[in-house]
């Protein structure tokens, strides 16, 4: 992926890393458009990054996706870089009341969205790269958080069908891998020991400049490259009995 000079669309790019993924793509000089459910965070994300350009669009909903898409194509049509980004996390147990909707609710921010949004993208003749963000947790799943594991993980089985199915295409998918890292997905403080979202960007920048296509850092690293002995090492360590 070249990188600079791209049109760029980052779902959930108004916080965490999304955020931090456009900062970094605006300073090395590429257009970068974000979309988001929350007005003020993106008026927000606006007044921090010149430049930004802002959609408000709920991506839970199938005639906003498709409106998004509309929009980009009219106004954005050499848009080249789609970056599905955006996802949810539910803490939660499989016997709490509301389970069912909030499981719905990942399901379809986590994997129907991005699903749409790419075959939707697909038909810009300017697409030249798909980045899809999944997570650590799709090799090793956290119980606290069991259908936001379970949907990066068919994130990931997707990722790599999908860069099988373009490899004569001239489409680069890119995988990127987090693992938990200091924002707030899943709610304020829980992830305040993690690092920080700036470390995770700049490893992730290194890895694009090298030219890979499945970005790691510190623990997911191990978890992608993980045998089924160690996946069960770090099951064990992530879910004490």
């Amino acid at each position: 992926m070249k990188l600079s000079n791209n049109k760029i669309l980052i779902t959930g790019g108004a916080s965490g890393i999304g955020f931090g993924l456009a900062e970094r793509f605006i300073k090395e000089n590429n257009t970068v458009i974000i979309c988001g459910r929350r007005e003020e965070a993106l008026k927000e994300a606006a007044g921090k990054l010149p430049g930004l350009i802002t959609r408000q669009c709920d991506l839970s909903v199938e005639a906003d996706r498709i409106d998004l898409y509309n929009w980009i194509a009219e106004n954005h049509g050499d848009l080249n870089v789609l970056v599905n980004n955006a996802g949810i996390q539910n803490w939660m147990q499989i016997t709490d009341e509301g389970f069912f909707n909030k499981a719905s609710q990942e399901v379809s921010i986590n994997i129907l969205a991005p699903l749409h949004l790419t075959n939707l993208f697909l038909q810009l003749g300017s697409l030249t790269t798909i980045m899809n963000v999944t997570s650590g947790l799709a090799f090793v799943p956290f119980s606290q958080v069991a259908v936001y594991s379970a949907t990066k993980a068919f994130f990931r089985s997707f990722t790599l069908t999908l860069r099988h199915q373009l490899k004569n295409s001239g489409i680069e998918v890119i995988e990127i891998v987090p693992p938990a890292i200091k924002t707030d997905l899943g709610g304020q403080g829980i992830h305040n020991s993690a690092p920080p979202v700036s470390e995770f960007i700049q490893s992730i920048f290194e890895q694009l400049h090298n030219g890979s296509n499945e970005l790691t850092f510190g623990t997911s690293e191990g978890r992608v490259k993980a045998n089924n002995d160690s996946i069960a090492e770090y099951f064990s360590k992530l879910n004490p009995s």
